[in-house]
């Protein structure tokens, strides 16, 4: 593999062009009128426009890609997250001209992008599925039905639903009918297809995802889990790894369902399957993203691993060369997503220009973004600007880490999700551990002014809860006691 064009735009693109570029791979940057000054255009080593800002008429025209990637001589298209990445007739067409694409097959991508056919590839595998029902549901008076057996509560989701779209929460029976309409039109709005099902509702609920990496040869693995509890509108905000609620002997049993579900849909390369776990620790499969997830750096801080470079490996028909015993946690990794969102207005998109974008360095630090001082955040895209990792040896030191990023990291002329970050990693629920994906809704206020706690008591609750377990790691502040 020479040359390789990047199907996406700021971090995750400018990102995937530095692992190209440490192994000697030429990179190809397209971009839309709204990105011909971006940072991805300037890493790459050519760049190609291929339209309007809308990324209707940009990035996700298929056509418009394949022919960059012709007219370059790129032998191989890396779709990113988002976008293109989980369209199976993308990666079929790729395909079809003779070209790589790193990812997943076309196969892969249909099992996997459908939440019913998923359950069904998995089914076989024994592994643990949310009660609920493995068809669509069509008829509201068989749906009501099937809630009052299941017992409310219960979620209607969309099948090819995600990021929270198409999905609704029905407490009490008599709220089914208004509840499965709606979910049914948003589905139809946001995917082009109204099929829904019901699953239970779990309370307390826990994201845990675990990342897998697989070759054409049949042979694959885990890298571990990431906890992904802290969310907002059903997406995520902070992540870390290894996540506080799984011990050993359950990473190892999830570990092998995860592997399972990958098998069921004969994967390659880099994908995460996800699980949903309830207060008693159960867990159950949710779905898998057959695509490198936005939270993969804290995967590569603890493990070493450039998943990137696997994904591109991979793709090139290598072997995988990793065995799972090999797979070590080394420390603690936390993931805050910078969002040009304002928190104290519901997290609405906070549009404008970045007058200034002075981002933290240091041991254990990594920023991954697409944007510096000057640019204009454009209306068109996901608002995420950057994404703020920090790695040290245990996660009472990982906390106290990303205070001090997010303290140094600083953005003038538009709202953050920095403060955000900073109230997260203070508050004692998350010290503790014990958060759910309720978090947001349960403590943060947004019709008050949030109280951010100083470096020095985060280090005090730190040693409140920590003590026992990490008192020789844990640095209070010099003088405090």
């Amino acid at each position: 593999m020479k040359k390789i064009l990047i199907a996406n735009r700021g971090e995750i693109a400018v990102r995937i062009m530095r692992t190209a570029r440490r192994m000697g791979i030429a990179t190809v940057a397209v971009y839309s009128d709204a990105d011909k000054d971006a940072l991805h255009v300037k890493s790459a080593d050519q760049a190609i426009h291929i339209g309007p800002a809308a990324s209707a008429e940009s990035y996700l025209v298929q056509e418009k890609i394949i022919e960059a990637a012709r007219s370059t001589g790129a032998d191989a298209i890396h779709p990113g997250y988002g976008f293109l990445s989980e369209n199976a007739s993308f990666a079929s067409k790729v395909k079809a001209a003779d070209i790589k694409f790193i990812g997943p097959s076309e196969e892969s991508i249909n099992v996997m992008g459908s939440k019913l056919e998923a359950k069904a590839a998995v089914k076989s595998f024994d592994i643990p599925l949310v009660p609920g029902t493995d068809h669509a549901i069509v008829d509201i008076q068989e749906g009501k039905k099937i809630a009052a057996k299941i017992g409310c509560p219960v979620l209607i989701k969309a099948s090819a639903g995600g990021g929270g779209k198409g999905m609704k929460l029905v407490n009490h029976i008599d709220e089914f009918e208004e509840q499965f309409n709606l979910a049914k039109s948003e589905a139809r709005s946001s995917f082009g297809d109204d099929a829904v099902f019901i699953e239970k509702y779990i309370s307390s609920p826990r994201h845990i995802e675990f990342q897998v990496l697989f070759d054409q040869h049949g042979k694959g693995i885990h890298v571990l889990e990431r906890e992904c509890s802290i969310q907002r509108r059903h997406q995520k905000v902070i992540e870390e790894t290894p996540s506080p609620k799984v011990d050993a002997a359950l990473r190892k049993k999830m570990g092998l369902d995860a592997v399972k579900v990958a098998k069921s849909c004969n994967y390659e390369g880099a994908g995460t399957v996800e699980f949903i776990m309830d207060a008693e620790g159960k867990y159950f499969f949710l779905e898998m993203n057959t695509r490198l997830q936005v939270e993969h750096p804290v995967t590569e801080m603890v493990s070493g691993i450039d998943l990137v470079e696997w994904q591109i490996r991979v793709a090139d028909g290598e072997h995988l060369t990793l065995n799972q015993e090999d797979i070590k946690a080394n420390g603690h990794a936390i993931e805050l997503r910078v969002y040009a969102e304002d928190p104290m207005n519901n997290f609405l998109p906070s549009i404008g220009t970045l007058e200034s974008f002075d981002i933290p360095t240091g041991e254990g630090v990594r920023v991954d973004t697409g944007f510096e001082s000057g640019d204009e955040i454009p209306i068109y895209y996901d608002p995420m600007i950057a994404k703020l990792i920090a790695h040290d040896v245990n996660r009472p030191l990982a906390i106290q880490k990303m205070q001090s990023a997010i303290n140094n990291f600083h953005i003038k002329g538009i709202e953050s999700t920095l403060k955000f970050g900073h109230f997260v990693l203070a508050h004692p629920e998350f010290i503790n551990g014990k958060y759910d994906t309720h978090f947001v809704g349960n403590y943060w206020n947004q019709n008050e002014e949030a109280e951010l706690s100083d470096i020095e008591t985060v280090a005090g609750l730190l040693a409140q809860h920590h003590f026992e377990k990490y008192k020789s790691s844990i640095r209070l502040p010099q003088g405090t006691s």
